[in-house]
């Protein structure tokens, strides 16, 4: 079976694209064909630096009002026959998120979700469950920025990375 690999990101909490995130961006999705950003991009502007890529972003809590116009709160996405779930995830709280996400999308192949800052990769029954932590180095004590990679295949199967340094 043809894999398709899915690179995600979440909680860039920029106004604008910098010249750093665009340099960061080519670095961690170069050869990447679809992106999930799984809000609080703040600005839906950030999106334009994924030009030439198939696109699914969500809002977050601290978008802009254009960006809560433009993107929906959820999406469900079907990618070589997986029905994937991609939201910010704050409208389904924040403690218990993970299991308020599995009980309305327990049929769902993969839950993409933000909003924690936090970088996951695990599985909850059959359920993939995978936050990309945040892009920015917004993590206590200097940690370093996150992504995800996805992939299809026989099955699903995920990656958290760290953001690499660039010049």
């Amino acid at each position: 079976m043809a894999s398709t690999r899915i690179g995600i990101l979440s909680d860039t909490h920029l106004s604008r694209p910098t010249e750093r995130f665009t340099k960061e961006v080519e670095a961690c999705f170069a050869g990447i064909p679809i992106i999930f950003h799984a809000g609080d991009l703040t600005s839906a502007s950030i999106l334009d630096v994924f030009r030439g890529k198939e696109v699914h972003g969500v809002h977050g809590n601290m978008c802009d009002h254009s960006s809560r116009q433009r993107l929906p709160s959820l999406r469900e996405i079907s990618i070589d026959g997986f029905r994937i779930i991609l939201t910010h995830g704050h409208n389904f709280g924040y403690h218990d998120l993970e299991d308020r996400l599995f009980s309305q999308f327990a049929e769902a192949d993969c839950i993409v979700y933000g909003h924690t800052h936090k970088a996951v990769c695990h599985r909850l029954g059959h359920v993939l469950f995978i936050n990309p932590g945040s892009f920015r180095s917004t993590g206590r004590f200097g940690s370093p920025g996150t992504y995800a990679i996805l992939e299809t295949g026989d099955q699903l199967s995920g990656r958290i990375m760290p953001i690499p340094e660039v010049r």
